[in-house]
């Protein structure tokens, strides 16, 4: 299920841990990569960061430590702290458990289709869709893909599981960060969402894990031209394409 880049992105991940001000100033940073304002290979000056949110140098420290945590910055003791590039091997890592998760919970609600649970899911796609084409509207878009995915998790049961996994995904939310712009794009996640219900809806199991393959291939397979269109952005290494069992079968008819 696609995207969560925007404001919901900043905002801190089960799993971090730090006081009032370092949770603020988390929250900010973390969002500010994540929409690259701060870009790949940013120097982040503690000095100025303690003048600019008016906290001492504790928070400060916390706050990049819990960056530093979630792979988007790379602390250097006694030198500097710079915002990291996408790093292909972690992106990999973790969009693998992404699928395995995700697939995981559109089997179960197909196992049992819940009449209410795919009405509200379908309320949201349909805001979704009053916002297609109006890439000024990216961050509320996400804000409604974020709720979608959160109230399929919460149906399952897996909510905490939804918020755990948010800490992983930060390489992942600035590809699609830079690959939502792409022409189509936002029409293709809410195609995705519709097939995803249609399939939950019909308590057909085998279409629903495929609809959610299909639809986490879409990013993770341009990744490649999302580097050699922002070649400084991405560490080097090779990405892992996500197939359906569709393209599992034409390579093994060797078509």
């Amino acid at each position: 299920m696609a995207s969560d880049t925007g404001r919901d992105a900043g905002k801190t991940p089960t799993g971090a841990r730090g006081d009032g001000a370092a949770i603020r100033v988390y929250d900010e940073l973390r969002r500010e990569i994540i929409s690259f304002e701060r870009a790949p290979g940013s120097v982040l000056s503690r000095a100025t960061l303690e003048k600019q949110y008016a906290v001492s140098q504790t928070p400060i420290r916390e706050a990049l430590q819990m960056l530093d945590q979630d792979g988007l910055v790379q602390v250097f003791p006694q030198s500097r702290t710079v915002v990291s590039r996408i790093d292909v091997q972690q992106l990999n890592e973790t969009h693998f458990l992404r699928v395995a998760v995700e697939v995981e919970v559109a089997w179960r609600l197909a196992v049992s289709p819940s009449e209410d649970l795919v009405a509200r899911a379908r309320a949201i796609v349909q805001m979704q869709k009053a916002l297609m084409g109006a890439t000024d509207q990216s961050e509320l878009f996400h804000d409604l893909d974020r709720t979608f995915h959160r109230t399929l998790f919460d149906a399952v049961g897996v909510g905490t599981i939804q918020q755990m996994l948010a800490r992983r995904l930060g390489h992942l939310l600035r590809c699609q960060q830079l690959d939502l712009p792409s022409k189509g794009k936002m029409a293709m996640i809410v195609s995705d969402h519709e097939a995803i219900l249609n399939a939950i809806a019909s308590g057909d199991q085998t279409a629903a894990t495929e609809a959610v393959r299909r639809h986490l291939s879409g990013t993770i397979n341009r990744v490649d031209a999302l580097r050699a269109k922002h070649p400084d952005f991405f560490t080097d290494g090779k990405t892992w394409p996500v197939w359906t069992t569709a393209d599992w079968a034409e390579i093994g008819s060797g078509e």
